[in-house]
Order: C-alpha cells, then sequence, then structure tokens
C-alpha cells in the first residue's frame, strides 16, 4: 500500500517549468516525507519485533546451554580447562557467557574442581602493578591505582585473595586498602578492618585469607587477628594469638595457618611460630620455628609452602632452605639464584607458585637495573633455578603476590 501511495505521487503529471516544479514540489513535500516516514517506522518496527525476538531466543538458549550443542553442565566443563587468560575474550560473546566470568561463579566452579592457575603479581612502581603469566609467558599490565599522595609516600603490603589483589597502606591518620579484582579489571576502595592495622603476618587459601598481629594506628603492637572472605567481602575476627608480634611471616600449611617469627614489644625477635587449627579455632606455639634471627630494620622472614612443605630464603647467606616438620630444624637445601640481588632482604620476593618456588629480583645499576623470575620444583636434590622472564626495571620489587583461581 506504501508503494501505491508513493508510485501514485511520483506518477502524476510533472510540471514543465523549473519554477512549476519547485512548487509543486513544496506543495507534496509533507506527503512525500509522510510516506518515507510511514515506510521506515514499519520497516524499524519489524527489524526491532525481528531482533528483540532473536535476542529472547538467543538468551533463552544462552541461559540454559552456553555452547548451545553441548548443554550448560558440558560447557562449563569445557570452559573450566581453558586457561583464565581466555576468559575476556568469552565474556565477550553473549550475555551469558559475561554473566559467568564476571560474576565469578565460573572461578567458583573452577575452584570446586581443584583447578587454577597461579599468576604474579607486582609493583616496582608505587602505583603501578604488573602481571606474569608463567602459563603463557606474557605480562599483563593492570589499571594504575588511584592516586593518594599520602598512599604513595606510606608503606604498603599486599595479598592475594579469591580473584582480588589487596593492597594495605596508611593515609594521615587512618589505615586504608585498595581492591583489585580480575573480574572487573578495576581498583576500588572503602575496606577496612575491624582493627585496622599494618607490619601484620598474613596468607590466603581459596577465597579466605588470616591476617595476624601487626600494629595499630596508635603504634600498639597486636595480638588480634582477622579473617577475611573474598566472597561475600566481609571480616571477621579470631581467636587472639598467644603473643603479640609485629613483622611475622605468614604461611598456610596442611589447612591451618602459621605466623612465624616478628617482634614484640622487646628488642629481641621471636625465634617462635604459632599455628591456628580453623577447625578448633585454637592457637598453638611452636617453638624455633622461625629460618633465623631478624633486626628491627630487616623485612619479614622469606617464607612459602609448596605441597605442604614449609621453605625459606635467607638473603644473607643466599641459600634456600627447609623445614624439617619432626625434628623442628632448618635444612639448608642450596642456593638462590646468583642474580636474585637485595637491599638487606628488601627488593626481594619468594613465593610458591603451584609446584613452584620462585624468586623474583636482580641485579641493579645506577640506570636503574633487571627484574628476573627464576622457578624451581622442589626435589630432594640441590635446587637447579629456571629463568622465566626477565624485563628491564626502575626499580626493585615494592610488593609481590600470588594470585591462584
Amino acid at each position: 500500500m506504501l508503494e501505491d501511495r508513493q508510485s501514485c505521487l511520483v506518477s502524476r503529471a510533472l510540471p514543465s517549468s523549473c519554477e512549476q516544479e519547485t512548487n509543486w514540489v513544496y506543495m507534496n513535500y509533507h506527503n512525500i516525507i509522510d510516506v518515507q516516514k510511514g515506510k521506515r517506522r514499519i520497516l524499524d518496527d519489524s527489524r526491532a519485533d525481528e531482533s528483540i525476538n532473536r535476542r529472547d531466543r538467543e538468551e533463552n538458549l544462552d541461559l540454559n546451554s552456553l555452547i548451545q550443542p553441548l548443554g550448560r553442565d558440558l560447557s562449563i566443563s569445557c570452559l573450566l580447562r581453558l586457561s583464565r587468560s581466555d576468559y575476556a575474550s568469552i565474556s565477550c560473546l553473549n550475555r551469558s557467557f559475561h554473566s559467568l566470568i564476571q560474576s565469578g561463579e565460573l572461578y567458583k566452579f573452577r575452584r570446586e574442581a581443584g583447578i587454577s592457575e597461579q599468576w604474579v603479581y607486582f609493583s616496582c612502581n608505587v602505583l603501578e602493578w604488573q602481571a606474569f603469566d608463567p602459563y603463557r609467558g606474557r605480562w599483563i599490565h593492570l589499571p594504575r591505582m588511584p592516586q593518594n599522595e599520602c598512599f604513595m609516600c606510606s608503606d604498603k603490603e599486599s595479598l592475594a585473595v579469591g580473584t582480588e589483589l589487596l593492597v594495605f597502606g596508611k593515609e594521615i591518620s587512618s589505615h586504608i586498602i585498595l581492591r583489585y579484582s580480575i573480574l572487573t579489571n578495576t581498583w576500588s576502595s572503602g575496606m577496612t578492618m575491624n582493627t585496622p592495622r599494618c607490619l601484620f603476618g598474613s596468607a590466603s587459601l581459596g577465597e579466605i585469607a588470616i591476617f595476624a598481629g601487626g600494629v595499630d594506628v596508635h603504634g600498639k603492637i597486636l595480638n588480634s587477628v582477622e579473617l577475611y572472605n573474598s566472597e561475600t567481602r566481609t571480616w571477621m575476627t579470631l581467636p587472639s594469638m598467644h603473643k603479640p608480634r609485629k613483622n611475622g611471616s605468614g604461611v598456610f600449611m596442611n589447612g591451618k595457618f602459621y605466623v612465624i617469627g616478628g617482634h614484640g614489644s622487646g628488642t629481641d625477635p621471636y625465634t617462635c611460630g604459632e599455628e591456628y587449627d580453623l577447625d578448633t579455632k585454637t592457637w598453638r606455639e611452636i617453638p624455633n620455628m622461625a629460618p633465623g634471627r631478624r633486626g628491627a630494620a630487616e623485612p619479614p622472614s622469606l617464607l612459602a609452602v609448596v605441597n605442604n612443605e614449609l621453605y625459606a630464603a635467607d638473603y644473607t647467606e643466599n641459600e634456600v632452605r627447609k623445614y624439617d616438620k619432626k625434628r623442628k630444624l632448618w635444612i639448608t637445601l642450596g642456593r638462590l639464584p646468583e642474580r636474585a640481588v637485595s637491599m638487606n632482604g628488601w627488593g626481594l620476593a619468594f613465593r610458591a607458585c603451584g609446584e613452584s618456588l620462585i624468586v623474583i629480583g636482580g641485579p641493579r645499576g645506577l640506570g636503574g637495573g633487571i627484574i628476573e623470575l627464576n622457578s624451581w620444583v622442589p626435589r630432594d636434590e640441590p635446587p637447579v633455578w629456571n629463568l622465566l622472564a626477565s624485563k628491564h626495571s626502575a626499580s626493585f620489587v615494592y610488593n609481590c603476590a600470588v594470585m591462584g583461581c
């Protein structure tokens, strides 16, 4: 009908002169526009209806199956086994993939299935973080942290828990926490502990992390302990340790949390450790668990756990040691990487990364230096370090954390 109306308008006897033609166009302008608008409106409505119906069909299929021929359960089973470096691309396919990944649901399924990849996150600049994916051998730059002058000038501590990287620092009169989420690739702030602190011992296990001791905003050394759940983003106060301590080192081993070494109110460092049982909610003291004596100006002990065995990096002797649980003593295994230098222990990272121990550090010079990532899978024989990656850096490693998810 629209086409008939339009052809009728156009097929009228057209005037011969330019003036008459102009007048005719002017007189029939609104009729022509109405015809074109009507035609476009019907086409747009038709396309919109078709688009809505198609989208509804796609969403219904997405929600039920994700990969339609496989069904939802098999689709998720396939996605679990992909590298998490592929998830950003997969989330762009449709809304269901996006929701599955961005909500963190897929990472929960990975954790339940015992699937995880350990990426190394570290900072060589106050507001800049980057990650290294050892499975793909590539560097990933994180968004720049929010600008905060006081935070920039304060000492910072870091920890990865669940799908989050937490960075602890200080403003003028309070402790603050910045949180990076791999789900949204963004930084946010506003988190606070029940008792804000710094210089604590900490470690994570899956979606939970425990923070023990430290120093409050008034300089008091604490024996209080808190647990953070990254899924609910809530803090829970746990039973206190036997001793108040700062600069202790925290690890999880055999499903229990340990804080080792550190200092109390006296000048002598602690040689003992304390073990927290999450089932019985009790602490017990373990003598001679610290790998060495640390002065007040020295960093906490560099500890890491692989396959429920505790290892330490002794930067003074450039050695790797292992803790003998039965005899409660430390055994020297061999040497650290030759180029893993530090400044009295600062600027050197020692972490567990899956089945491996990694050491991050490197030689320095007047124009900067090199950051090297070395790994070793612990065996009974002396360490043989494998260079994973290296890059130039203007500064040494300020903070380091390993995120497994």
